[in-house]
């Protein structure tokens, strides 16, 4: 890596973005593209997005990342995904099979109901880390396939491919030369032997997808192939490192610290915590491989929540409140729920496609809890950014039951952490300190930062040169305990979107 050729132009795949950002050798971003992308929802519970549409969204953006900085002085691509997301695709003409069905996506809750009724889920957990529930790979996989003549059978001949968003984006990339996804990715799709980091038969033929139809899996940090014949990208650029956006966040945000707890706060929110081993004991959790730094496999014990950012956004739907221009908008979500100084007791439950962890109930649905006549829309926008700093809580009291979980911050990152009132009620209700990154393209640092290990044959130890600066929100213990009878409340809540 010369210093003419110093920069690393990250791909970062989100849900409702794809971004390039280019990030030179002090680790700063010179350079950043992003183009919107939307999704789709066919039927009740079913989300999805065209796979051409993310493909041709991520090398638009890169090829203007590239003519901004120069081919000449690019070292090096990096891709951080949105996770769990599943694509299938013709391997002759890598044409998709049919939609990316996403990760919000529950229109196969209805075969993990059955994969509970015979009794698997204890083995499930046990081999992948991973509790049942729709939002992983493995069931999407099954359905795109079910969704194709002889579609299994043809996967079996090696005719279909199946990938996560990493191994559909470096398929083209690189014309087809590259199958791979990375230890992270393959972690999420529970078709992966997590204490092995391997494939596992059994997952394989309890899902029904054929190894043949799957990716190589490699490290997150190392080589997966370089570029081929596409417009307005040279030729043999490197793709040095592939990550899950949440765990290249996590990287980021402190190189897997102990005590270090991250939670990304973007459509959905993860939770996740570096814990020393595979095993993990509270159900309600999943254990994940967090990366493979090229030198070993690390594990993060992870919360998923589906609806957070995407509360508030229906609830600024549903009140109007999104008419506004977006810095209007972005004002309005500040400073209407510190206009008033509570919900009046209304609790909102953002069950739009069910629960996430620790509830995992895929037949939850949202509701508004308590409306009286005083309720205005600021209490509304407050109730619905409330919830998330409720269900973020939830979460940490389930990570608490692990032996090995340990918070001393919790480190915050994602579009909705710029609101200060929200990261400010999120210590208070935590007890514990809050650490803002204010680095938006905070994924994308992750995997640029594996990818640079990579490329000089760095340690981990001398990545932290390269770590963003974060802003503090100290709690205030008198308003935590204070807050704790509302917590309480929205428990109360839950129960009722899940019928109890």
């Amino acid at each position: 890596m010369s210093a003419e050729k110093e920069i690393i132009i990250a791909l970062d795949e989100g849900t409702t973005n794809a971004k390039a950002v280019a990030i030179d050798g002090n680790g700063q971003v010179v350079a950043k593209f992003s183009h919107p992308l939307s999704i789709q929802t066919p039927r009740e519970g079913w989300v999805e997005q065209p796979a051409t549409l993310l493909l041709e969204a991520t090398l638009a953006v890169l090829a203007q990342a590239i003519a901004a900085v120069g081919s000449d002085r690019v070292a090096a691509l990096a891709i951080s995904n949105q996770r769990e997301t599943a694509v299938g695709w013709y391997r002759a003409s890598g044409k998709p099979v049919g939609p990316a069905i996403t990760w919000q996506c529950s229109r196969t809750a209805d075969f993990c109901q059955t994969l509970r009724e015979q009794g698997h889920e204890a083995q499930i957990k046990a081999v992948t880390g991973l509790p049942v529930a729709p939002l992983f790979s493995a069931s999407k996989m099954r359905w795109l396939l079910q969704s194709i003549p002889n579609g299994e059978s043809l996967a079996a001949q090696g005719e279909i491919c199946l990938g996560t968003v990493d191994s559909w984006l470096l398929w083209h990339l690189t014309q087809g030369e590259a199958f791979c996804c990375d230890h992270s990715n393959a972690s999420r799709t529970q078709l992966l032997n997590v204490a092995r980091g391997e494939w596992d038969d059994e997952m394989l033929a309890l899902f029904g997808i054929p190894r043949a139809a799957l990716p190589e899996i490699r490290p997150s940090s190392g080589l997966f192939g370089v570029t081929r014949g596409l417009a307005g990208i040279p030729d043999d650029l490197p793709i040095m490192a592939m990550i899950g956006d949440s765990h290249a966040a996590l990287f980021a945000h402190g190189l897997g610290a102990a005590g270090c707890v991250k939670a990304t706060y973007g459509t959905g929110s993860s939770v996740m915590a570096p814990v020393s081993s595979a095993q993990c004991d509270v159900k309600a959790l999943a254990t994940t491989v967090a990366w493979h730094d090229g030198e070993r496999l690390v594990y993060g014990l992870e919360g998923n929540i589906p609806h957070t950012g995407d509360a508030v956004a229906w609830m600024a739907d549903s009140t109007g409140l999104s008419e506004l221009p977006a810095a209007d908008l972005a004002q309005a979500l500040s400073q209407l729920p510190a206009s008033v100084d509570s919900t009046l007791g209304v609790y909102f439950v953002p069950a739009l496609t069910g629960l996430g962890a620790p509830w995992w109930d895929e037949n939850a649905r949202g509701l508004i809890h308590g409306l009286s006549r005083g309720v205005t829309r600021a209490h509304l926008i407050r109730a619905a950014l409330e919830s998330i700093t409720y269900q973020i809580a939830d979460v940490v009291v389930a990570m608490r039951q692990q032996g090995d979980f340990s918070l001393k911050a919790l480190m915050v990152d994602g579009g909705p952490t710029k609101n200060d009132w929200l990261m400010q009620y999120q210590a208070d209700l935590l007890g514990c300190p809050v650490l803002r990154s204010d680095v938006a393209e905070l994924s994308a640092m992750g995997a640029a930062l594996l990818a640079r290990k990579a490329l000089l044959g760095l340690e981990c130890t001398e990545l932290r040169q390269y770590l963003p600066e974060h802003v503090t929100f100290t709690p205030d213990m008198a308003r935590h305990g204070r807050l704790q009878k509302r917590w309480h409340e929205w428990q109360h809540a839950v129960g009722l979107a899940r019928g109890h």
